[in-house]
């Protein structure tokens, strides 16, 4: 983990303990890589509860309950199946804060609509979700980082601006 990925990390861990909130993450095309990268920060502990990898479609119905005609009709990676998952986790975890990842990391899989690189990311701050799709370039590898990062950045952006106005009551 680099500096720049371990101060946010900090800071969005910091923010969390301010507020007494607890962070759960919901993975597809990162397969538990923003989990990995939170608890690489010492005393992640104190705001981290956990995180489901629902890399296939079946995990995202049974343990986050999203629903199966929604992925049939928009698919896993779409701004519903991220919002239906973040929600899903929330409650499945009983967390005040959530993010979900789902997208095509490569080198195979995307298509013209979806390319190579399309992710969508999911927060879900006391049950007020926010979603935005990102399209990102390099290696599969690559693909998986930026995600994370973008995900733990955008997170710790959201707070900032309204994590002050938030209740503390998941």
């Amino acid at each position: 983990m680099d500096a720049v990925c371990r101060r946010l990390v900090h800071d969005l861990g910091e923010a969390l303990r301010a507020h007494g909130w607890r962070l759960a993450t919901a993975e597809s095309c990162t397969g538990g890589l923003l989990a990995s990268t939170l608890t690489d920060v010492p005393g992640s502990s104190e705001w981290f509860e956990g995180g489901v990898v629902a890399y296939d479609n079946r995990v995202k119905i049974c343990l986050l309950s999203v629903d199966q005609d929604l992925l049939l009709g928009h698919g896993a990676v779409s701004r519903d199946c991220v919002e239906a998952m973040v929600r899903g986790l929330c409650r499945l975890l009983d967390v005040a804060v959530g993010l979900a990842i789902s997208g095509i990391a490569g080198p195979s899989g995307g298509s013209s609509e979806k390319p190579v690189g399309t992710v969508w990311i999911a927060c879900s701050l006391n049950g007020r979700v926010s979603s935005k799709v990102h399209h990102f370039a390099g290696d599969r590898l690559a693909i998986k980082e930026q995600s994370a990062l973008t995900a733990v950045a955008e997170l710790l952006d959201r707070m900032m601006k309204k994590g002050a106005s938030e209740s503390n009551a998941p």
